[in-house]
């Protein structure tokens, strides 16, 4: 079985779970769902930073820090608790300085995984939070179902646009298949879906700001999946983990929705409501 087929059996036999979990589940089952995915892209991210295996450089603690970190910004976005989230980053960064004063004798290597740490925990859990903090506002479920919509039509516009269409390299150095054409395409899904959505269940937006919105969500979706590129890149590993047969890891499923969240909510707290 190819990859491509599997990809679209798993995409198919997740959707109803996921249509059901966001249309009908209550915003704390929402933010299970949400802390749930962000501990396996933890998960995978370090194994991609971190090299936890490493018996002599053995990470672990910051690993520790780092789910107890993410499971915190996750509780205190689903309280709408943003001084909390400050609080944690800042703890964070304390326990893991701490740590790398602690083994930096034995192990000078040390400063590069606790700065890779910290990022991620910037990286998942505060990017993934925005998710649970749109699912708590005005129009909650709608605005998650559009923002899902959006991001995975861009994926898939980009994925066939490029595959057929594409030519012209548009980040060589990080993903060598991904092209300006596949990249074009997928801002046109984009905004097709975008429009789809707007017309029958967002009269009242504006065409202007529904157009520049689903621009900026698809431009920041593709850089977001250029920067877990360049991660794996930089770890010489294809995918992020093998949880979802056709799609790689929860990591390689979510680099976008990560970077598309913040703009999302940008859009929907300060320029729509």
């Amino acid at each position: 079985m190819t990859s491509h087929i599997k990809r679209w059996i798993t995409g198919l036999l997740a959707l109803p779970i996921l249509v059901f979990w966001l249309g009908w589940g209550s915003p704390l089952m929402f933010a299970f769902l949400i802390a749930i995915v962000c501990m396996l892209a933890l998960f995978e991210y370090f194994r991609i930073t971190l090299d936890a295996k490493n018996e002599k450089n053995n990470r672990l603690h910051l690993e520790i820090l780092g789910y107890t970190s993410g499971l915190s910004i996750i509780l205190a976005s689903y309280l709408s608790a943003s001084t909390l989230v400050v609080v944690v980053l800042s703890v964070n960064l304390l326990l893991a300085g701490f740590f790398l004063l602690y083994s930096f004798k034995t192990d000078p290597s040390i400063v590069m995984p606790v700065a890779m740490q910290v990022q991620g925990v910037i990286y998942i859990p505060v990017l993934i939070s925005f998710l649970v903090l749109i699912r708590n506002g005005e129009d909650g479920i709608l605005w998650i179902f559009f923002l899902l919509a959006v991001v995975f039509a861009g994926d898939i516009g980009a994925y066939y646009v490029g595959s057929y269409l594409g030519g012209r390299k548009l980040c060589p150095s990080v993903s060598p298949k991904k092209t300006w054409e596949g990249s074009v395409g997928g801002i046109t899904a984009n905004i097709l879906i975008g429009g789809i959505i707007k017309s029958f269940f967002m009269p009242s937006l504006s065409w202007a700001i529904c157009i520049v919105m689903c621009v900026s969500i698809g431009l920041s979706g593709q850089i977001g999946d250029l920067f877990e590129s360049a991660l794996k890149r930089a770890a010489q590993v294809k995918d992020s983990g093998v949880i979802l047969p056709g799609h790689g890891g929860m990591l390689d499923r979510i680099d976008a929705l990560l970077f598309t969240a913040p703009v999302a909510f940008i859009f929907k707290e300060y320029f729509i409501y």
